[in-house]
């Protein structure tokens, strides 16, 4: 029925058209004195023709709609041509001109040469090259000739802004935080008076702030189209072309303008420059998205903060989309709920991956609830990765608690906050300590002892049993020199990783969190506000944040305060170090003869037996031979030499065993 009502409105528009045209044509043949066999009255003008749309929004007098229709004429009717060059007596001028225009047309007016008249202001129509204007052949702008035509064309000006939106997004439903959103822009536009006030959607997800800009389009019954910020031309006179360009194109398909500033843009001076600009004197609908709110004293913007899910709308939107096998998940929803910080169009795909399977698990195999939250954990993990870009490294290790040798009282500690970890959606959320202050919920630990105890392996233990993912923090790219930039790259990697539930780690934190200093200098003052704002984002992070050093002196108090959890990473004893090398090998590796006892007395910590163990296998393998004590004695010599100490117990360990 809509194809339908379209196409006939598409032909009655047509036939309008080129009625106009004819009648028009009728009319300066009438001057060449060319009697038409039937006399042409002027044809009735349906409702809603592109013509009278176009003469209105862009305010065209009769002489210039008269203007458009000749650029018309020449596109449409293939004598056009001839009828020119006979009205202005040459044979070569075979093309409409100003001057043919203001002779031979009715109510002519010389405001027409006028940069500031709706031909020219609104590039209606396009010039070629003449020494003088009037003289000087014009043509029909494309995009106004299909417009008039009713057909879709796309203005090859605006190559940068994409009309074509991702399917699907309208479907994605809206939280009811964001449904009021979406009725508060519609309100504020629908009672502009005189110009549409900027509309900015603050949040962290892009793919959330899109759908509710369709959303706000739809409501008003218009398109929208998207300009990346970073495409702004930087030259003021092409960002004032693209301005009017856009602005025409706005009034043409009625069409609404998302601005995406990404992660980068927030934080660039020109291309916020250019933003302002372009939107500067802009009469159309515009809104802006970004991470974080721009600032503008030249134009009004209406600041709309667009947060997460709750935890709640989360469990709503998983128990939705995973209908009708919601029952057999009972408790796990929550449990993907507290770990990963999801978009509504992330659950929706990782129900949709999950439910072309679930038949088949359901009926098939044992055990079918813990395997559809398995497949529906591996999809969140691996699509909420946070992007880090070159800010932090993701570890990736099969570390298990058989590997960590360390005291009872740390593995109790260890096992505490691993319990903490596994239980945050029972206590913050369940059991409503949310409902009081979401800050300070997080989880944050400090490992600190010597060079090699194993703080970093802990680490990669614990995110191994959770089945999340470590990113080490990479403090050489993210410590800058320039006045706010740490802050900037800690705010990146503390925002990428609350979506993603990775557990951070901070290595060699006392190089970040290092104690404030009295102010002495504009350098003192600088690194105090790089500490202070660790120190908030320590206790806004839902996630957990792992911090080690070998100095846990050097560490602001303030956060030792905020840190839930502190392990001491002892040097290894003798007994702890057996035990060290009896696990340091895998099961598969060839060994032949070791003397685990005489291997502890090397008194060196667990990472320096990694590497005497490492060393002495690539030694052995390159003998082909399985490893011994003369490979491990070769290779502990090496690692002795690195850390600049005494051979003396090497020797003795040696002659001990008869192998010096």
């Amino acid at each position: 029925m809509v194809s339908s009502s379209l196409d006939q409105w598409q032909k009655t528009n047509r036939e309008y058209l080129i009625q106009s045209v004819a009648l028009l044509r009728h009319s300066l043949e009438l001057q060449l004195g060319i009697q038409s066999k039937q006399p042409l009255k002027p044809p009735k003008e349906p409702e809603n023709t592109a013509l009278k749309a176009l003469c209105t929004q862009f305010n065209l007098s009769p002489f210039e709609r008269d203007i458009l229709l000749l650029g018309v004429g020449m596109e449409i009717d293939p004598s056009f041509g001839d009828l020119c060059a006979q009205l202005q007596g040459k044979d070569q001028l075979d093309y409409p001109t100003l001057a043919l225009a203001l002779a031979s047309l009715p109510n002519a007016s010389f405001s027409v040469i006028s940069p500031q008249s709706p031909l020219l202001d609104w590039q209606l129509i396009e010039f070629g090259t003449a020494s003088t204007l009037t003289k000087t052949p014009f043509r029909i702008d494309h995009r106004i000739l299909c417009y008039l035509l009713g057909e879709y064309a796309q203005d090859t000006q605006l190559q940068i802004i994409d009309f074509s939106l991702p399917p699907g997004l309208t479907k994605i439903p809206l939280s009811p935080s964001q449904s009021i959103i979406v009725h508060q822009c519609r309100s504020t536009w629908l009672e502009a008076t005189s110009s549409y006030p900027v509309l900015q959607f603050c949040g962290l997800d892009s793919i959330t702030t899109l759908r509710l800009a369709i959303e706000v389009s739809r409501q008003l019954n218009s398109n929208l189209a998207v300009l990346p910020a970073s495409l702004i031309p930087q030259q003021p006179s092409e960002v004032k072309k693209l301005q009017k360009r856009w602005e025409r194109e706005a009034i043409l398909s009625d069409t609404i303008l998302l601005i995406q500033v990404d992660d980068q843009g927030v934080d660039s001076p020109q291309q916020n420059l250019n933003i302002f600009l372009f939107i500067e004197n802009l009469r159309t609908a515009v809104i802006i998205s970004s991470r974080d709110r721009l600032y503008t004293k030249q134009k009004t913007l209406l600041n709309f903060d667009v947060p997460s899910l709750s935890y709640d709308e989360q469990i709503t939107l998983w128990e939705k989309y995973l209908e009708p096998f919601t029952p057999q998940l009972n408790g796990h929803i929550s449990k993907l709920t507290s770990q990963f910080n999801l978009s509504p169009s992330l659950i929706i795909a990782a129900c949709n991956s999950v439910k072309i399977n679930l038949e088949k698990i359901i009926n098939e195999e044992e055990n079918n609830q813990q395997k559809i939250y398995e497949n529906l954990w591996y999809f969140c993990r691996t699509q909420a990765r946070p992007h880090l870009h070159n800010l932090a490294q993701r570890i990736d290790t099969k570390a298990a608690w058989k590997d960590l040798v360390l005291p009872k009282i740390q593995q109790q500690t260890l096992a505490e906050m691993l319990s903490s970890l596994r239980q945050r959606s029972k206590v913050i959320e369940e059991w409503g300590f949310a409902n009081i202050e979401r800050r300070g919920l997080g989880i944050s630990a400090l490992f600190y002892g010597s060079s090699g105890t194993g703080k970093t392996m802990a680490a990669a233990v614990i995110a191994n049993a959770l089945n999340v993912d470590l990113y080490r923090i990479d403090l050489s790219a993210v410590v800058s020199k320039y006045i706010g930039e740490t802050e900037k790259n800690l705010r990146r990697i503390f925002d990428a990783a609350e979506t993603g539930g990775a557990i951070l780690l901070f290595d060699e934190a006392d190089a970040l969190f290092g104690k404030r200093t009295q102010v002495k200098d504009s350098h003192d003052r600088h690194a105090n506000v790089e500490v202070s704002y660790l120190l908030q984002r320590m206790e806004t992070y839902q996630g957990l944040a792992i911090l080690t050093t070998n100095l846990k002196d050097a560490l602001d108090t303030a956060f030792l305060r905020r840190i839930r959890f502190v392990v001491a990473f002892p040097f290894p004893d003798k007994a702890a170090r057996e035990e060290i090398w009896r696990r340091v090998f895998p099961s598969q590796t060839p060994t032949e003869s070791l003397d685990f006892q005489t291997l502890a007395k090397l008194n060196v910590a667990g990472g320096n037996i990694r590497n005497i163990a490492l060393n002495a296998a690539f030694l052995a393998a390159d003998n082909n031979e399985a490893i011994t004590m003369k490979h491990i004695l070769q290779a502990a010599k090496n690692e002795y030499l690195k850390l600049e100490r005494s051979l003396s117990e090497l020797e003795s360990i040696g002659r001990s065993l008869k192998l010096a």
